[in-house]
């Protein structure tokens, strides 16, 4: 629908008879935080994406941890090195590693060892109502996960943030005595506005991480905010977030196959187009595909 390049900051591929995979395995419960993930509990790989993205100018991705069992995540990681090798998709990885777990640094290592690497993601999302956390607990208050994300600068990775709002101030205060280690906020920050003061409680820790040059944030996962989301539900949360973090450090992307949940690929692209359609043009080619470019350190010819 557009000539315009786009470099898909996160996305999702999986395997299910090769890896292990907890959340895509039944039964499914529509009382989680993406309610029932049955829709999309089945192989989701390279091919499978371009058919869903078919219709927009892919020059580049980012893969993002999915999901998969924690002793898996090394596995997951050298598993797309083997995708990547012969189609040159994905262009980054994103891995997982459990920043508060006692062998972190040798999960690290490993970790570091796939040529894609990019970064780390540790899910850190907690909520008091069980029904939205994705954790028992908030491990980011842990001295073993402050020391954990500081490891991260040992091996040049960049941190994804999956949280919720109320726990971004005080994140906001480790990232910035950690400026050596890039971060990049998933989904827009994940407002909550059912919470009491939901909205003015997202745009006060947006606020404190914006603050943070090193701190980026992908313009993504509308349908965590509200499922049945429309173009005006989230264009607040679209502008609002480039108002804070400034077109050079927001970055646009599918959150495919998750955000399929949610609605087609051809609905969110089109959807976020549109927001930014008076932007210049310089603006939208950082937005959808020159940031992604220069945060995850891609090297993409744009």
């Amino acid at each position: 629908m557009t000539d315009l390049p786009f470099i898909d900051a996160h996305v999702h591929l999986w395997k299910l008879d090769r890896l292990r995979y907890p959340w895509l395995t039944p039964p499914f419960a529509d009382d989680g935080p993406n309610g029932s993930v049955a829709a999309i509990a089945r192989d989701y790989l390279l091919d499978d994406y371009l058919v869903d993205a078919k219709h927009w100018n892919v020059v580049g991705m980012v893969h993002v941890e999915a999901g998969a069992d924690p002793q898996d995540a090394v596995a997951e990681s050298q598993w797309l090195e083997t995708v990547a090798q012969p189609r040159g998709l994905p262009n980054g990885i994103v891995a997982f590693a459990a920043l508060d777990h006692p062998a972190v640094e040798t999960l690290l290592r490993a970790q570091a060892a796939n040529g894609h690497l990019r970064g780390i993601r540790h899910i850190v999302n907690w909520h008091e109502d069980p029904r939205r956390s994705y954790t028992a607990r908030d491990v980011t208050g842990d001295a073993a996960w402050v020391r954990g994300f500081a490891l991260l600068a040992e091996h040049r990775l960049s941190f994804d943030l999956q949280c919720y709002p109320a726990q971004m101030a005080a994140l906001a205060d480790i990232f910035a005595r950690h400026p050596e280690v890039p971060v990049t906020v998933n989904h827009m920050g994940m407002a909550v506005p059912d919470d009491h003061d939901g909205m003015e409680q997202w745009q006060s820790g947006m606020r404190a991480l914006a603050a943070l040059p090193h701190v980026s944030t992908k313009l993504s996962g509308p349908g965590f905010v509200r499922r049945d989301w429309t173009q005006e539900d989230i264009k607040p949360l679209v502008l609002g977030a480039i108002e804070l973090f400034g077109a050079e450090r927001c970055m646009f992307a599918s959150d495919f196959p998750t955000d399929r949940l949610f609605g087609s690929f051809d609905r969110h692209l089109s959807a976020y187009h549109s927001i930014v359609a008076d932007f210049t043009d310089a603006e939208k080619r950082a937005l959808f595909a020159g940031n992604a470019n220069r945060l995850y350190r891609l090297e993409i010819a744009l």
